[in-house]
């Protein structure tokens, strides 16, 4: 399956291979002809950045899944975040030219708000990209009442955020809701007394992997809209 952002690039990249190749027929042209193979590669590549595989997303009490795939690449506690609170933990993911780029939302609930800061486009995985950086920020209250954030985050080559969220959505764990194209990189923060279950370096997978446990012991849960398996790869 092909993410739909991905669609009209894949279109343009057949057209011209197909027109070259007809160029190259037509008039015995060498250069049409390889022109078209070098067109014809990066549209498989491409086809290969804007995939989109269905993935059986899963969620329980207090759980939150990795909003993209990538290599979690820090681990940080935040001494206050305006909507978080104190001691929030901010996990990191980065996200090479090879992950899959579509994003997921990581926890059920209700999005209070969908922030779009203009910013820099350094590479996504150094550090200061989380503030400086261009990014679609989206906060959201869980079904279990817990306040967590969420970043898109444009790195040094990619500079399209796409986002479907819009304040006051309901939402599931494991929901598309946009994309960052070639290169990028996700923030998660999350309250304090949460637990963290993955570590820096280690591979996540958007709506597979559990990012972490909200501290549910303080706050009652409801679980009726919690969907899909409890079983994680």
């Amino acid at each position: 399956m092909i993410a739909r952002d991905g669609i009209p690039f894949v279109l343009i990249g057949l057209v011209l291979t197909l027109v070259l190749l007809w160029v190259a027929n037509r008039g015995n042209s060498h250069v049409a002809f390889w022109s078209s193979l070098a067109v014809g590669i990066l549209t498989i590549f491409v086809v290969f950045f804007f995939r989109d595989p269905e993935r059986e997303c899963g969620s329980g009490p207090g759980v939150v899944l990795a909003p993209a795939d990538g290599t979690v690449v820090a681990i940080e506690k935040i001494d206050r975040h305006p909507f978080v609170g104190k001691d929030a933990l901010k996990v990191s993911v980065f996200l090479s030219v090879l992950d899959v780029h579509v994003n997921r939302v990581p926890a059920s609930g209700v999005v209070d708000f969908v922030n779009y800061n203009r910013g820099k486009f350094l590479a996504a995985y150094v550090d200061k990209a989380s503030k400086e950086n261009e990014q679609s920020e989206i906060g959201m209250t869980t079904i279990g009442g817990h306040r967590i954030v969420f970043k898109q985050i444009a790195g040094l080559i990619a500079r399209r955020i796409v986002c479907r969220l819009n304040d006051g959505d309901t939402v599931r764990a494991g929901d598309r809701f946009g994309m960052i194209r070639f290169g990028s990189r996700a923030d998660l923060i999350l309250p304090a007394g949460s637990s963290i279950r993955v570590q820096e370096g280690e591979q996540v997978y958007a709506g597979r992997t559990i990012i972490g446990m909200l501290d549910t012991s303080e706050v009652p849960t409801d679980s009726s809209l919690i969907s899909g398996s409890e079983n994680f790869d």
